[in-house]
């Protein structure tokens, strides 16, 4: 994932998202304090009613009654009182001397997790992301209490759960790149939310899950991504739409060919979370089709095509219609501006499309005529140009091309990340190579100005 586009979308999460609901502990009962010194101890920190001087306090009776048999009591009320002065540090800390006392306290856990998720989502921090993940899912198992009514125990769960899927997913997009399941789990966090909630703090997560949907791998689903996009764009506040629209528009087009019909859509996604059953765009022409009706056009002059055109009829082309303009190339010279990708004396690799650029694969394999010397070698990263515009040149023959099929994606599995799936490519040979050095501009002669006229011989 690239640097996670999450990191963009903190803003947005920022105003969609507020604080952890203040769930309070339990009344446990009543606890008897023996010790007179204790009792007064807890009396006082209890009955302070600045916050500050409250944690001081509780977080010294901690300190001097270790064991105290209100232990969990003053925990629980530390952590009510750091969640009122949104004192993240000190209540994740708290939140953990909770857990140790009683592992099963779902509020202790969702403080856990959300304050963790948010660190995850700030910092890309692997660990984090994984701490907040095992948290969420032990948040998710969790029974509830006998002595928690069910209207209790239903806004607790209503509260924590949506966020605990959400944390599992992004610990599955950051730290695992595991988009399918990061998929999976921000769909069953959505479900949690009625529509209405979705359009609050359900949003910045439809964001994320549109994201996911839109990557290449095996959880690519154009269709899903345009759904959500079109979700998020209805009830983002007017700045954050600007930033949504162009992906929005990006990848409707990517699917559909042209712009027809999202305003539609725009509209169907505003009613609900999820798209209804059934719910389908219809795909532009495939890529061979579109070369088809390109090739067939009258004013179409093969022998004017740009080499990137050229090469993409060879990779997506039909058999038929790549043939044809290969004809048209073969045992033609041409030049190979490109980055290189690996090179020898006898033969260099070159990146020339954008495609082939960004996955770092070179799409032309130029044999040269005559070896070079050591020191000629380009190094790997080095462009070729144009000599027409005073650049270094590489020049060949055309010899043959191959047709790459694409490549699936290969799901995660554990630790070793997806591996992205490869579009379908063409790979072209060139012979006879040579190198045209790039022009050296010349440098003017220096003419004495007039004020500057030699001395006069006397």
């Amino acid at each position: 994932m690239k640097k996670l586009v999450f990191a963009s979308l903190m803003a947005l999460v920022s105003i969609s998202l507020v604080l952890a609901p203040a769930l309070r502990a339990q009344d446990t009962g009543t606890i008897q304090i023996k010790d007179p010194a204790e009792f007064n101890a807890y009396q006082n920190a209890y009955t302070q009613t600045d916050p500050k001087a409250k944690a001081a306090a509780l977080e010294t009776f901690l300190t001097t009654y270790p064991q105290s048999v209100v232990k969990k009591a003053v925990l629980d009320m530390l952590l009510d009182t750091y969640q009122g002065l949104n004192d993240q540090d000190n209540m994740l800390k708290t939140a953990a001397a909770d857990l140790q006392v009683d592992p099963t306290n779902l509020r202790a856990i969702f403080i856990s997790v959300y304050i963790k998720k948010s660190q995850c989502g700030k910092n890309q921090d692997a660990q984090t992301c994984d701490d907040a993940a095992i948290l969420a899912q032990k948040g998710l198992a969790s029974q509830k209490p006998a002595a928690t009514s069910d209207d209790e125990w239903k806004k607790l769960t209503g509260a924590a759960f949506p966020i605990f899927h959400s944390a599992i997913a992004a610990d599955d997009y950051i730290s695992k790149k595991d988009f399918k399941a990061a998929e999976n789990e921000y769909k069953a966090e959505l479900m949690l939310y009625t529509d209405d909630q979705a359009k609050g703090p359900g949003l910045p997560d439809t964001l994320l899950l549109a994201q996911a949907y839109s990557l290449p791998g095996s959880g690519q689903d154009l269709i899903q991504a345009i759904w959500f996009y079109s979700r998020v764009w209805d009830y983002a506040p007017p700045a954050y739409k600007a930033q949504i629209e162009p992906k929005l528009e990006y990848y409707y087009k990517k699917y559909h060919g042209k712009l027809d019909g999202l305003d539609a859509v725009k509209t169907q996604a505003a009613l609900t979370t999820f798209p209804p059953a059934g719910f389908t765009i219809t795909p532009a022409p495939t890529a061979a089709e579109q070369i088809h009706a390109m090739l067939t056009d009258p004013t179409t002059k093969l022998p004017d095509l740009a080499l990137s055109d050229k090469e993409t009829i060879l990779a997506f082309g039909s058999k038929d219609d790549a043939e044809k303009v290969w004809a048209v190339m073969k045992d033609q010279q041409t030049p190979v501006p490109g980055v290189v990708i690996e090179a020898s004396a006898t033969v260099i690799k070159v990146a020339v499309t954008q495609d082939a650029k960004d996955a770092k694969v070179p799409d032309f394999i130029v044999t040269l005529k005559t070896p070079l010397a050591d020191k000629d070698i380009p190094a790997v990263g080095f462009e070729y140009g144009l000599s027409a515009k005073g650049q270094a040149e590489l020049d060949g023959t055309y010899d043959s091309y191959t047709q790459i099929p694409a490549k699936d994606a290969v799901p995660a599995s554990g630790t070793t990340p997806e591996t992205p799936a490869t579009a379908q490519s063409a790979q072209i040979a060139v012979r006879d190579g040579f190198i045209q050095a790039e022009k050296k501009k010349a440098v003017p002669a220096h003419k004495p100005t007039a004020a500057h006229k030699p001395a006069a011989a006397h």
